[in-house]
């Protein structure tokens, strides 16, 4: 691992990890697989519009780092964000209203799977222009230092944006003025269909951190305690007023790039496949034996009801009407 400036995740003890915490992270990760996986079922159903990017496979990143933040803390996401919303505490009867175009949807059934936000639980907003959110997650930093806000901003985006010039701009902003931004990379080691390999001449995306002066830390995406460790040092480092941090985390999607895609066998090796699935994020938490099989079952069966519910609020929820396309436009 390059780039571990200070940043030795692999020291954090999980038994002083407490309970409460455990809870949240495993429900977190339940909570976003069963939302995607129902949003799968019914894009196939079409009663999703326009398109699709799933989260499934990537659930230990956004619960880990939304873990470590306070619920007054931001993130900005991306246009594979569902996740990212979820573990920051949106509403999944508005977030699966959004998805179907409904009225009661975060955006009124205008913005779709790629724009929920929701400022009353710290979400910015998703973009779905690849690294679009970094430079408004440094905004966003620069202005909680300005007014003196105690806040901390997160900032999720793919392997694809770190080649995209907004990622060394935005870093390189951040730590001149110590901005309080944890960028986190989500490496699911395909940019759309370019492999990582083809797209970079170095092993981690995490060593670009050291060019622009600030800590860089690689960890194991599809743990979630290690995530969760990486992150709340990055975010306790950011809220003494010392910085940014980069955090990679290598990670991988169980779909295709957006829609009905399956994996895209042209791109994809069965055995790599295989080998991911087996590390799935879900079952190397329950592996630890950290929740007993009670805890484990309670969770899964509220999510169940919650995912429940957000079907039929959604479909219960009317469409917008043409009349309302226009309003609360801001030009």
């Amino acid at each position: 691992m390059g780039g571990l400036v200070g940043m030795d995740v692999e020291a954090g003890r999980v038994e002083e990890i407490p309970r409460d915490k455990l809870l949240q992270l495993y429900r977190s990760m339940v909570l976003i697989r069963r939302f995607e996986d129902k949003a799968y079922e019914l894009f196939s159903q079409n009663l999703i519009p326009g398109t699709l990017h799933l989260y499934a496979g990537q659930e230990a990143v956004a619960a880990g780092v939304c873990g470590a933040l306070r619920s007054d803390d931001y993130v900005e996401s991306t246009h594979r964000g569902h996740g990212h919303c979820i573990a920051k505490g949106a509403d999944v009867k508005r977030m699966m209203a959004e998805l179907m175009g409904k009225r009661d949807g975060y955006c009124k059934g205008k913005g779709g799977s790629m724009h929920i936000a929701d400022f009353n639980v710290g979400i910015l907003g998703a973009e779905g222009i690849v690294g679009a959110g970094l430079p408004i997650a440094v905004g966003a930093a620069l202005s909680c230092k300005l007014r003196g806000l105690d806040r901390v901003v997160a900032c999720f985006f793919g392997d694809g944006a770190a080649n995209n010039g907004t990622f060394g701009e935005s870093l390189n902003m951040a730590a001149i003025w110590k901005l309080p931004v944890v960028f986190v990379c989500e490496n699911n080691l395909y940019a759309m269909s370019v492999p990582y390999f083809k797209a970079f001449a170095v092993e981690n995306i995490a060593d670009r951190a050291d060019g622009y002066g600030l800590p860089g830390v690689v960890v194991d995406g599809m743990d979630v305690l290690k995530v969760y460790q990486a992150a709340e040092m990055a975010v306790k480092r950011a809220r003494r007023g010392e910085g940014p941090t980069l955090i990679e985390c290598k990670t991988y999607r169980w779909r295709g790039h957006s829609r009905l895609k399956s994996h895209e066998s042209k791109l994809y090796s069965p055995e790599e496949y295989d080998q991911w699935r087996k590390r799935d994020p879900l079952e190397v938490f329950k592996a630890k034996g950290l929740l007993s099989p009670g805890d484990i079952s309670a969770i899964e069966k509220e999510v169940e009801t919650l995912i429940g519910e957000a079907v039929e609020y959604a479909l219960n929820s009317p469409y917008p009407k043409p009349e309302e396309a226009v309003e609360e436009i801001y030009v």
